[in-house]
């Protein structure tokens, strides 16, 4: 038979229970000091105490910089003087939003500079080529970061140089403009560009190499190039090369890469020399496109020449009605229609001063006249070897 407890026993079993509650209460606020003490104990073993009051909780006093060396200051100074000459040139993409706004995208970029006060802006052919091509907008970025479209002059793919000219008006800063017929190995330089994006990001090596050639974007060689190893990258191209005094003695254009990939700097950068460039512009300027001065020739193909026993220089074939070379009185190849016989024409074994060795030889040279020049040729005609004087148009 079960037993049923009575009241009394119920009460104390009641009773019983909430000492036990209470207990376990006192039992956890010990615990919850002890952890506190404990904590207390490790921050006075492992937090040092502040020295010097409150002045230790305030910033600390500056050292004040030593002065620039002198090639700080060299590249300071030249960095300062010229980066309001140079510009960021972007190939944009307008595209139209779902409110009927329009917003430009950038899609290529590359550097240029200020030509003059007009606004004419110089870069590569290459960096405005897709923009050509795909009749996209191009604007220039200003080292203020100020934005402004700007219409193509002329191009010159086969100097890989191209004028652009911004829309408006406003207090251009030119750069300063040298001369590459000094320019010696071993001397510093610097570069001014937009390489990868980083807009007027200023780097600085030395002319390792001079009378370089590289390939045209026209597939024509450019000659004189200059090779440096201030590091250039992409984004570099169009970009001013400077000597220490922050004159133009290049554009940068290109830069050799390591086989297996890779797009950046290994060291070899090439410029166009500014003599070029300065011969150049102001044609694009004034007509767009390059005028070249020609001999009015055509040469005999070098293989048929040196089968016949010639072995240096470039035999005139033709020479063009009324051409500086017919003023001159070059005399081409000669074939008697009757008898069949062949008269070799004048051998050119030297413009001005180079040697001549074959037809590349002649072509690369020729890139090199200009307007109103004056090109001595030494000439060889049968037996004898002498020099002409032929007068280029002005």
């Amino acid at each position: 038979m079960a037993t049923v407890p009575s009241s009394r026993s119920y009460r104390s079993d009641a009773r019983s229970g909430g000492s036990g509650k209470a207990m376990l209460m006192v039992l956890l606020g010990l615990l919850a000091v002890a952890m506190c003490a404990a904590v207390g104990l490790l921050a006075l073993m492992y937090l040092k105490p502040v020295v010097g009051g409150a002045a230790a909780l305030e910033p600390r006093e500056v050292t004040p910089k030593g002065e620039y060396d002198p090639e700080e200051r060299e590249a300071v100074t030249l960095f300062k003087n010229s980066k309001e000459s140079v510009v960021n040139v972007d190939t944009v993409v307008v595209r139209r939003g779902f409110n009927r706004n329009t917003e430009l995208l950038q899609a290529g970029t590359g550097s240029g500079f200020l030509w003059d006060d007009a606004g004419h802006v110089v870069t590569n052919f290459h960096v405005i080529q897709e923009a050509i091509r795909n009749r996209l907008t191009l604007r220039v970025v200003l080292s203020d970061r100020s934005e402004w479209k700007v219409n193509i002059v002329g191009v010159a793919p086969e100097y890989d140089l191209a004028v652009l000219k911004i829309s408006d008006q406003a207090p251009f800063k030119k750069i300063k403009v040298g001369t590459s017929k000094d320019l010696e190995v071993g001397q510093k330089c610097y570069a001014i560009g937009n390489p990868f994006g980083l807009s007027l990001s200023l780097t600085k090596g030395i002319i390792s190499a001079l009378d370089r050639e590289i390939e045209s974007p026209a597939g024509s060689n450019i000659p004189g190039v200059i090779q440096t190893d201030a590091p250039i990258n992409p984004g570099n191209s169009g970009g001013p090369l400077l000597d220490k005094d922050g004159r133009l003695i290049g554009v940068n254009t290109q830069i050799a890469t390591a086989k297996g990939g890779g797009a950046g700097n290994i060291g070899i950068g090439f410029a166009v020399p500014v003599d070029v460039v300065n011969w150049v512009v102001p044609q694009l300027i004034r007509n767009g496109k390059i005028v070249k001065p020609s001999l009015g020739i055509t040469l005999v193909p070098q293989f048929s020449m040196r089968r016949a026993g010639y072995l240096e220089g470039v035999m005139v074939a033709s020479v063009e009605d009324g051409s500086p070379a017919a003023k001159a009185g070059l005399r081409p190849v000669i074939v008697d229609q009757d008898s069949g016989n062949v008269t070799a024409g004048d051998v050119i074994l030297k413009i001005n001063n180079d040697t001549v060795k074959g037809n590349d030889d002649y072509e690369r040279l020729a890139t090199g006249f200009k307007l109103g020049d004056t090109v001595k040729l030494t000439i060889r005609r049968g037996e004898r070897t002498f020099t002409m004087d032929v007068e280029l148009p002005k």
